[in-house]
């Protein structure tokens, strides 16, 4: 009966241990998986910062694009305006090259008829 007893007792005693084991080796996983969500908190809240910065910024160099292609559009316009005339202006200011020119003639003294028959 005393060797049972004893027998008892020390099964008792490791199955203590071993649960005092069991309890000591999860209070270190909860630990550390404790550890692992605030690390992770963290990772993800500065990516999630980084990409609202990146978010922000890819809608200014957009803003800044669609700018820059307004400006281009109208230069475009300008430009094709200028080619489209370019001859008629040309001859204009080649008339009124020529009306001064004969201004000046006959404000220098020349006869009015050479000009009209020209």
């Amino acid at each position: 009966a005393k060797a049972m007893e004893a027998e008892a007792l020390r099964s008792e005693e490791d199955a203590q241990k071993a649960y005092e084991d069991f309890v000591k080796g999860t209070n270190a996983s909860v630990q550390s998986k404790g550890k692992d969500i605030v690390n992770k908190s963290e990772t993800k809240a500065k990516a999630e910062s980084d990409f609202i910065e990146a978010k922000e910024a890819k809608e200014g160099v957009m803003l800044e694009l669609e700018q820059l292609s307004n400006y281009n559009a109208n230069l475009h316009s300008s430009c094709d305006f200028m080619l489209k005339n370019f001859d008629l202006r040309q001859t204009g200011r080649d008339e009124e090259v020529e009306a001064l020119k004969q201004a000046k003639a006959i404000l220098s003294g020349a006869k009015f008829e050479e000009f009209l028959q020209a």
